[in-house]
């Protein structure tokens, strides 16, 4: 379990009424992005949303002496008034739809779209991160930050542009009194350059036009001899797949590797030591629509008589992780 940071300390996770969360605090932590806090704030409240989203997390009632444990479900725990369930709840669920998890707020539990804790289970045996400073690009709502704390980690430094997985991450951290994993409402692309020992990319590079070019930016922000790790959608065929329009129901996928194509770009881009350490299909156990997430999920992108397809024929979502290193010297 991780140390709590006390209140005083506190910018982002304050618990006086937000109106534009500061991210003054990151440049501590990262010297390099001393020009990003006011651009992040103009981010995140610039979303038509943003208004409604920051009044329901300043309606969350703040529970005492609260801890947080990051196991399959991320779990908050702390002495919550009975009378403040209700209005917790309601702050929650205007956060809609939450896609990564599953968590426990209090007592409340949040049955994400994934469980993202199945796709954990097949990467944290094949990482070591203990005191590394992690870059998370595409993080959701920072579930996964949380599992690599409670690894070990130092700090996490999640990047997603999706202002309302940031919204969920504010409201997680604020409750939590935690400055050690951190979402940025921000395209990785607009990241100042600077390094970690860790530099993930997860359920992301199959939406890049340019995966190459992603995987080079990537390198860039690893520190020499530090750990890269991949995981995307493949195709088990002798080619790689390249949609001509939707893929399961989604526009914006470009390049779906086989495994030697990931592996053989992976090493093309300057990575080494390229290892593939899991490749499994996606189930519907573990994405699905839930009372949390309300939308269309991959049920409703599979043939329904032929599950081992898309709706559009092509073959169903299977997923591989891939592990590699910096070179020391480029």
């Amino acid at each position: 379990m991780r140390n709590l940071v006390s209140l005083p300390q506190l910018g982002l996770v304050s618990r006086t009424p937000m109106t534009a969360p500061m991210y003054s605090e990151i440049t501590a932590h990262v010297p390099e992005w001393r020009g990003l806090p006011e651009r992040l704030a103009a981010q995140l409240t610039s979303h038509g949303e943003a208004e409604r989203w920051m009044t329901a997390i300043n309606a969350m009632p703040v529970p005492t002496s609260v801890r947080l444990e990051a196991t399959d479900r991320v779990t908050l725990v702390g002495n919550l008034d009975a009378g403040h369930r209700a209005p917790l709840e309601s702050g929650l669920r205007a956060l809609h739809p939450w896609r990564k998890g599953p968590f426990d707020v209090f007592g409340i539990s949040i049955d994400t779209e994934w469980r993202s804790d199945f796709k954990w289970r097949r990467l944290a045996p094949h990482i070591d991160i203990t005191g590394h400073r992690i870059l998370d690009i595409g993080s959701g709502n920072g579930y996964f930050g949380w599992r690599m704390l409670e690894a070990g980690a130092q700090l996490v430094m999640g990047v997603d542009p999706t202002i309302v997985f940031c919204m969920q991450h504010l409201a997680i951290a604020r409750l939590a009194s935690r400055l050690d994993n951190w979402v940025l409402p921000s395209k990785f692309e607009d990241l100042p350059a600077t390094t970690f020992d860790t530099v993930l990319s997860m359920g992301v590079i199959y939406h890049r036009r340019d995966p190459h070019e992603h995987l080079r930016r990537m390198l860039r922000f690893a520190r020499p001899g530090g750990q890269v790790v991949v995981e995307s959608l493949i195709v088990e065929d002798r080619e790689s797949l390249v949609p001509q329009d939707r893929y399961a129901r989604m526009r914006n996928v470009w390049w779906i590797p086989t495994p030697a194509d990931l592996t053989n770009t992976m090493r093309a881009a300057g990575i080494e030591e390229v290892e593939i350490v899991d490749i499994t299909g996606t189930s519907v156990a573990e994405q699905r629509s839930t009372d949390w997430m309300r939308f269309e999920s991959l049920a409703n992108a599979l043939d329904p008589s032929n599950p081992k397809r898309t709706v559009e024929g092509y073959p169903a979502p299977v997923r591989a992780i891939a592990v590699g290193r910096r070179p020391e010297l480029l």
